[in-house]
């Protein structure tokens, strides 16, 4: 097992890691849509947070050679299950014609008050 972090990518607002590998597969936390340099929420709308929540998986996933294409498995977090449209135009346009297996769920509320946040399971080639 070994503990990834990315320079690139928004530090970690608690004790944890961007991502651990194990095996052939990396388990990515939670991403909100920080801006890694200003650790500030960027966008108000689903649209906009969910583009910057994808851009940090893939600023994670870059770190050891991979991309959203090696993503098998999402779960979605949505303050507002409103808020699916929106979010799923833009999945749907980040991940352009990959489709992996996903989870969206409603919550009460996201870290920082992020309107979505996102996990994902990804797999190295071998």
């Amino acid at each position: 097992m070994k503990l990834i972090n990315v320079k690139e990518a928004p530090e970690a607002i608690g004790p944890y890691c961007h991502a651990i590998k194990s095996g052939n597969f990396v388990f990515c936390s939670g991403q909100t849509p920080l801006d890694p340099e200003t650790r500030k929420i960027v966008g108000t709308t689903i649209e906009e947070q969910t583009q910057r929540v994808l851009t940090n998986l893939a600023l994670v996933l870059s770190g050891v050679g991979l991309s959203l294409k090696n993503i098998v498995k999402t779960t979605v977090y949505l303050k507002n299950m409103e808020d699916f449209p929106g979010m799923n135009r833009v999945y749907e346009e980040m991940f352009q014609g990959h489709t992996p297996s996903r989870a969206t769920v409603s919550v009460k509320q996201n870290p920082l008050d992020a309107l979505v946040e996102i996990e994902c399971i990804a797999e190295m080639q071998s």
